[in-house]
This record gives C-alpha cells, structure tokens and sequence, in this order.
C-alpha cells in the first residue's frame, strides 16, 4: 500500500511541475505526454545477492504542439520597445558590482543600436563604442518570469556574427536561479559559437557546440562521462560540452534545437543530432522549469579575452525562437 501511495504522489507531482510559463502551468494543453512505467530487470548491477530489482523510469512524448514562440515580425521603430515586453526582458543592469559575467567586455543595453527587430529578424549587434567604462555595447534578452516551461522541443533559426572575439549565444538557466543560485539551478548551452580562437578546441570558424552544466549538490545524480564528449570539473560546477563543426555559419542560417525529457536531453543542428546528454537521476536540477536567453557577448573567457583588431561591429541574426510540447 505504501509503494502503491507513492506511485500516485509521484505521477500526480510530474503532471502539476510539467507545463509551461508560471500563469500556464496548470494548462494541461501546454504540457507533453509524460508517463511511468515500471520494468522488472533481472541481475541488476546495483543489487548484490537478488535475482531480480523492480526499476521505475519515466518517459516523455514530444507532440507538435507550439506552446510559445517569438517569430520578430513587427519591427522596432521610434517608440516601440526593440521586442515583446510580454515575451522578452532586455538585460540592461550589471550584475557584480558593475561588470558582467564570465569577463565579458561589452555592456549590455536597450539602445536600438544593439538590439531591434527588422525585416523579419530580431538583431542583437555589438558595436565598438565606450559605455559605461566599457569599450564595446551589445544586448542580451531572457523570458524569466514571462514564458519558464518544463521539457518540450526548443529551437532557433538564426545567422552567426562573423568576427572573431563574438560569443554569440542561445541557453536556458534553471527558473529557480534567485533560490538557489547558479550553478544549482542548472544551465543547458542549446548554442555556443566563436571558442575557436582558444588553443585548447578545434581552430575552425565553424566550430559550435552545446554543454549541459550542474552545481556540487547534483555531483553524485548525474553523469561524468559521455563518449567522445569533454568533461570539466571548474571546482565550482562540472560540465559535458560537444562540438560540431558546421559550413557558412555566417553567410548562412542554420536551426539549433534541444529536445529535453526526463531521462535525457538531445541537441541538434539542422535536425542533426549530435549530443545525447542521458540522465544519470531524474531529478535536481533538470526536472524543474527553466526560462530562454539569448546574447552576444564580446570577448571574455570564452575567446581568451581577444577580440580581432579592427572590430566596428557585429551582428547576430536570429529569424524565429520556438517551443513545442
């Protein structure tokens, strides 16, 4: 009776959490197909002196439907914010006494200079100019607040900025990121671009890649090893990061997605997939809602701090951001 009470604690738990922003999470048309299913597994690994052990491990259908989405079709102008304040926060207050993250060296701001929506795209453009003790400006966007779902199809249609010293970038941060604190809440890289000036990684103006990261309290529950993937333990948090090396990501618009489930987290580009993330527990920090960002960021850690000699400008294009359940 105890194991039966249990059962329906936990698969009544997973269908109030599974949904999409906070005002939609009851909606159950938001949510995706999620099930539990016990299979009975003979010689288990993990159970010494038993012929059998009773595992339960849960599933998750993606369906087809759009459950959010920003397409960038009414264009910025005079008097009309760059994007959808329903949809979007523009990023404009430094954190950390006045400097942003991971040594970046723009400053982020709502100039329609750095960010606007036009001719069907939504442009994120870091320019060479001082501002605030900085020498460079540039935009970042987040939906915390305003669109936090849990698993679904995420994806992005977008054109990549072509100068070397660009971090160009679309993650999701766990939701519960003012609790807990980063990294605890969690971070999934759906797209990272512009490592490849570092001697460390592939020297290919190509290269991208997707990394799935998590804090010391989610050591032991989840995977050290992915093959042919790289690991790093920072002492802070560890993270699974994998590469690709794609054609004419500047003259080009390529589709970067994520698929995220319980039991494990799939990255694609151009419906290639090219990282299986598989989970380890089905718990902290991926089983709870997280919230979209997009940026571009200039130098930092990520390129070393260099930027190439001669920067003016550089643009980040991005034709669509949608979500499916």
């Amino acid at each position: 009776m105890k194991a039966y009470l249990n059962s329906i604690f936990f698969t009544l738990f997973l269908l109030i959490s599974c949904g999409g922003s906070k005002s939609d999470i009851d909606d159950p048309s938001l949510t995706g197909n999620v099930t539990q299913t016990s299979n009975l597994t003979q010689g288990s690994n993990n159970t010494q002196g038993s012929n059998s052990s009773n595992q339960t491990t849960t599933t998750y259908t993606y369906g087809n439907d759009l459950v959010w989405s920003d397409e960038f079709d009414e264009d910025s102008s005079f008097g009309v914010p760059a994007v959808s304040p329903d949809r979007w926060n523009i990023e404009t207050v430094a954190p950390d006494n006045g400097s942003w993250y991971n040594g970046e060296l723009q400053y982020y701001t709502d100039k329609q200079d750095n960010i606007k929506v036009e001719d069907g795209l939504l442009k994120i453009t870091a320019k060479r100019e001082d501002f605030q003790g900085k020498l460079y400006t540039s935009a970042r966007i987040n939906t915390q607040d305003k669109f936090e779902f849990i698993y679904g199809r995420v994806e992005m249609r977008a054109k990549l900025p072509n100068w070397e010293g660009m971090w160009p970038a679309f993650w999701m941060l766990g939701a519960n990121i003012d609790e807990i604190s980063w990294p605890n809440c969690g971070e999934l890289d759906i797209l990272e671009h512009g490592d490849y000036v570092k001697d460390s990684t592939s020297n290919d103006p190509g290269l991208i890649s997707s990394a799935v990261h998590y804090g010391p309290q989610d050591y032991s529950r989840q995977p050290t090893y992915v093959p042919d993937k790289i690991f790093f333990d920072t002492g802070q948090e560890r993270f699974i990061r994998a590469e690709k090396i794609i054609d004419n990501p500047f003259e080009e618009f390529h589709t970067y997605a994520i698929q995220w489930a319980p039991d494990k987290i799939q990255f694609f580009v151009d419906e290639e997939m090219y990282f299986e993330y598989p989970m380890q527990s089905q718990h902290s920090p991926f089983d709870k809602p997280f919230f979209l960002l997009l940026n571009l960021a200039v130098g930092g850690h990520w390129t070393d701090g260099y930027v190439a000699p001669g920067f003016t400008d550089a643009t980040y294009e991005i034709d669509y951001v949608r979500v499916y359940q």
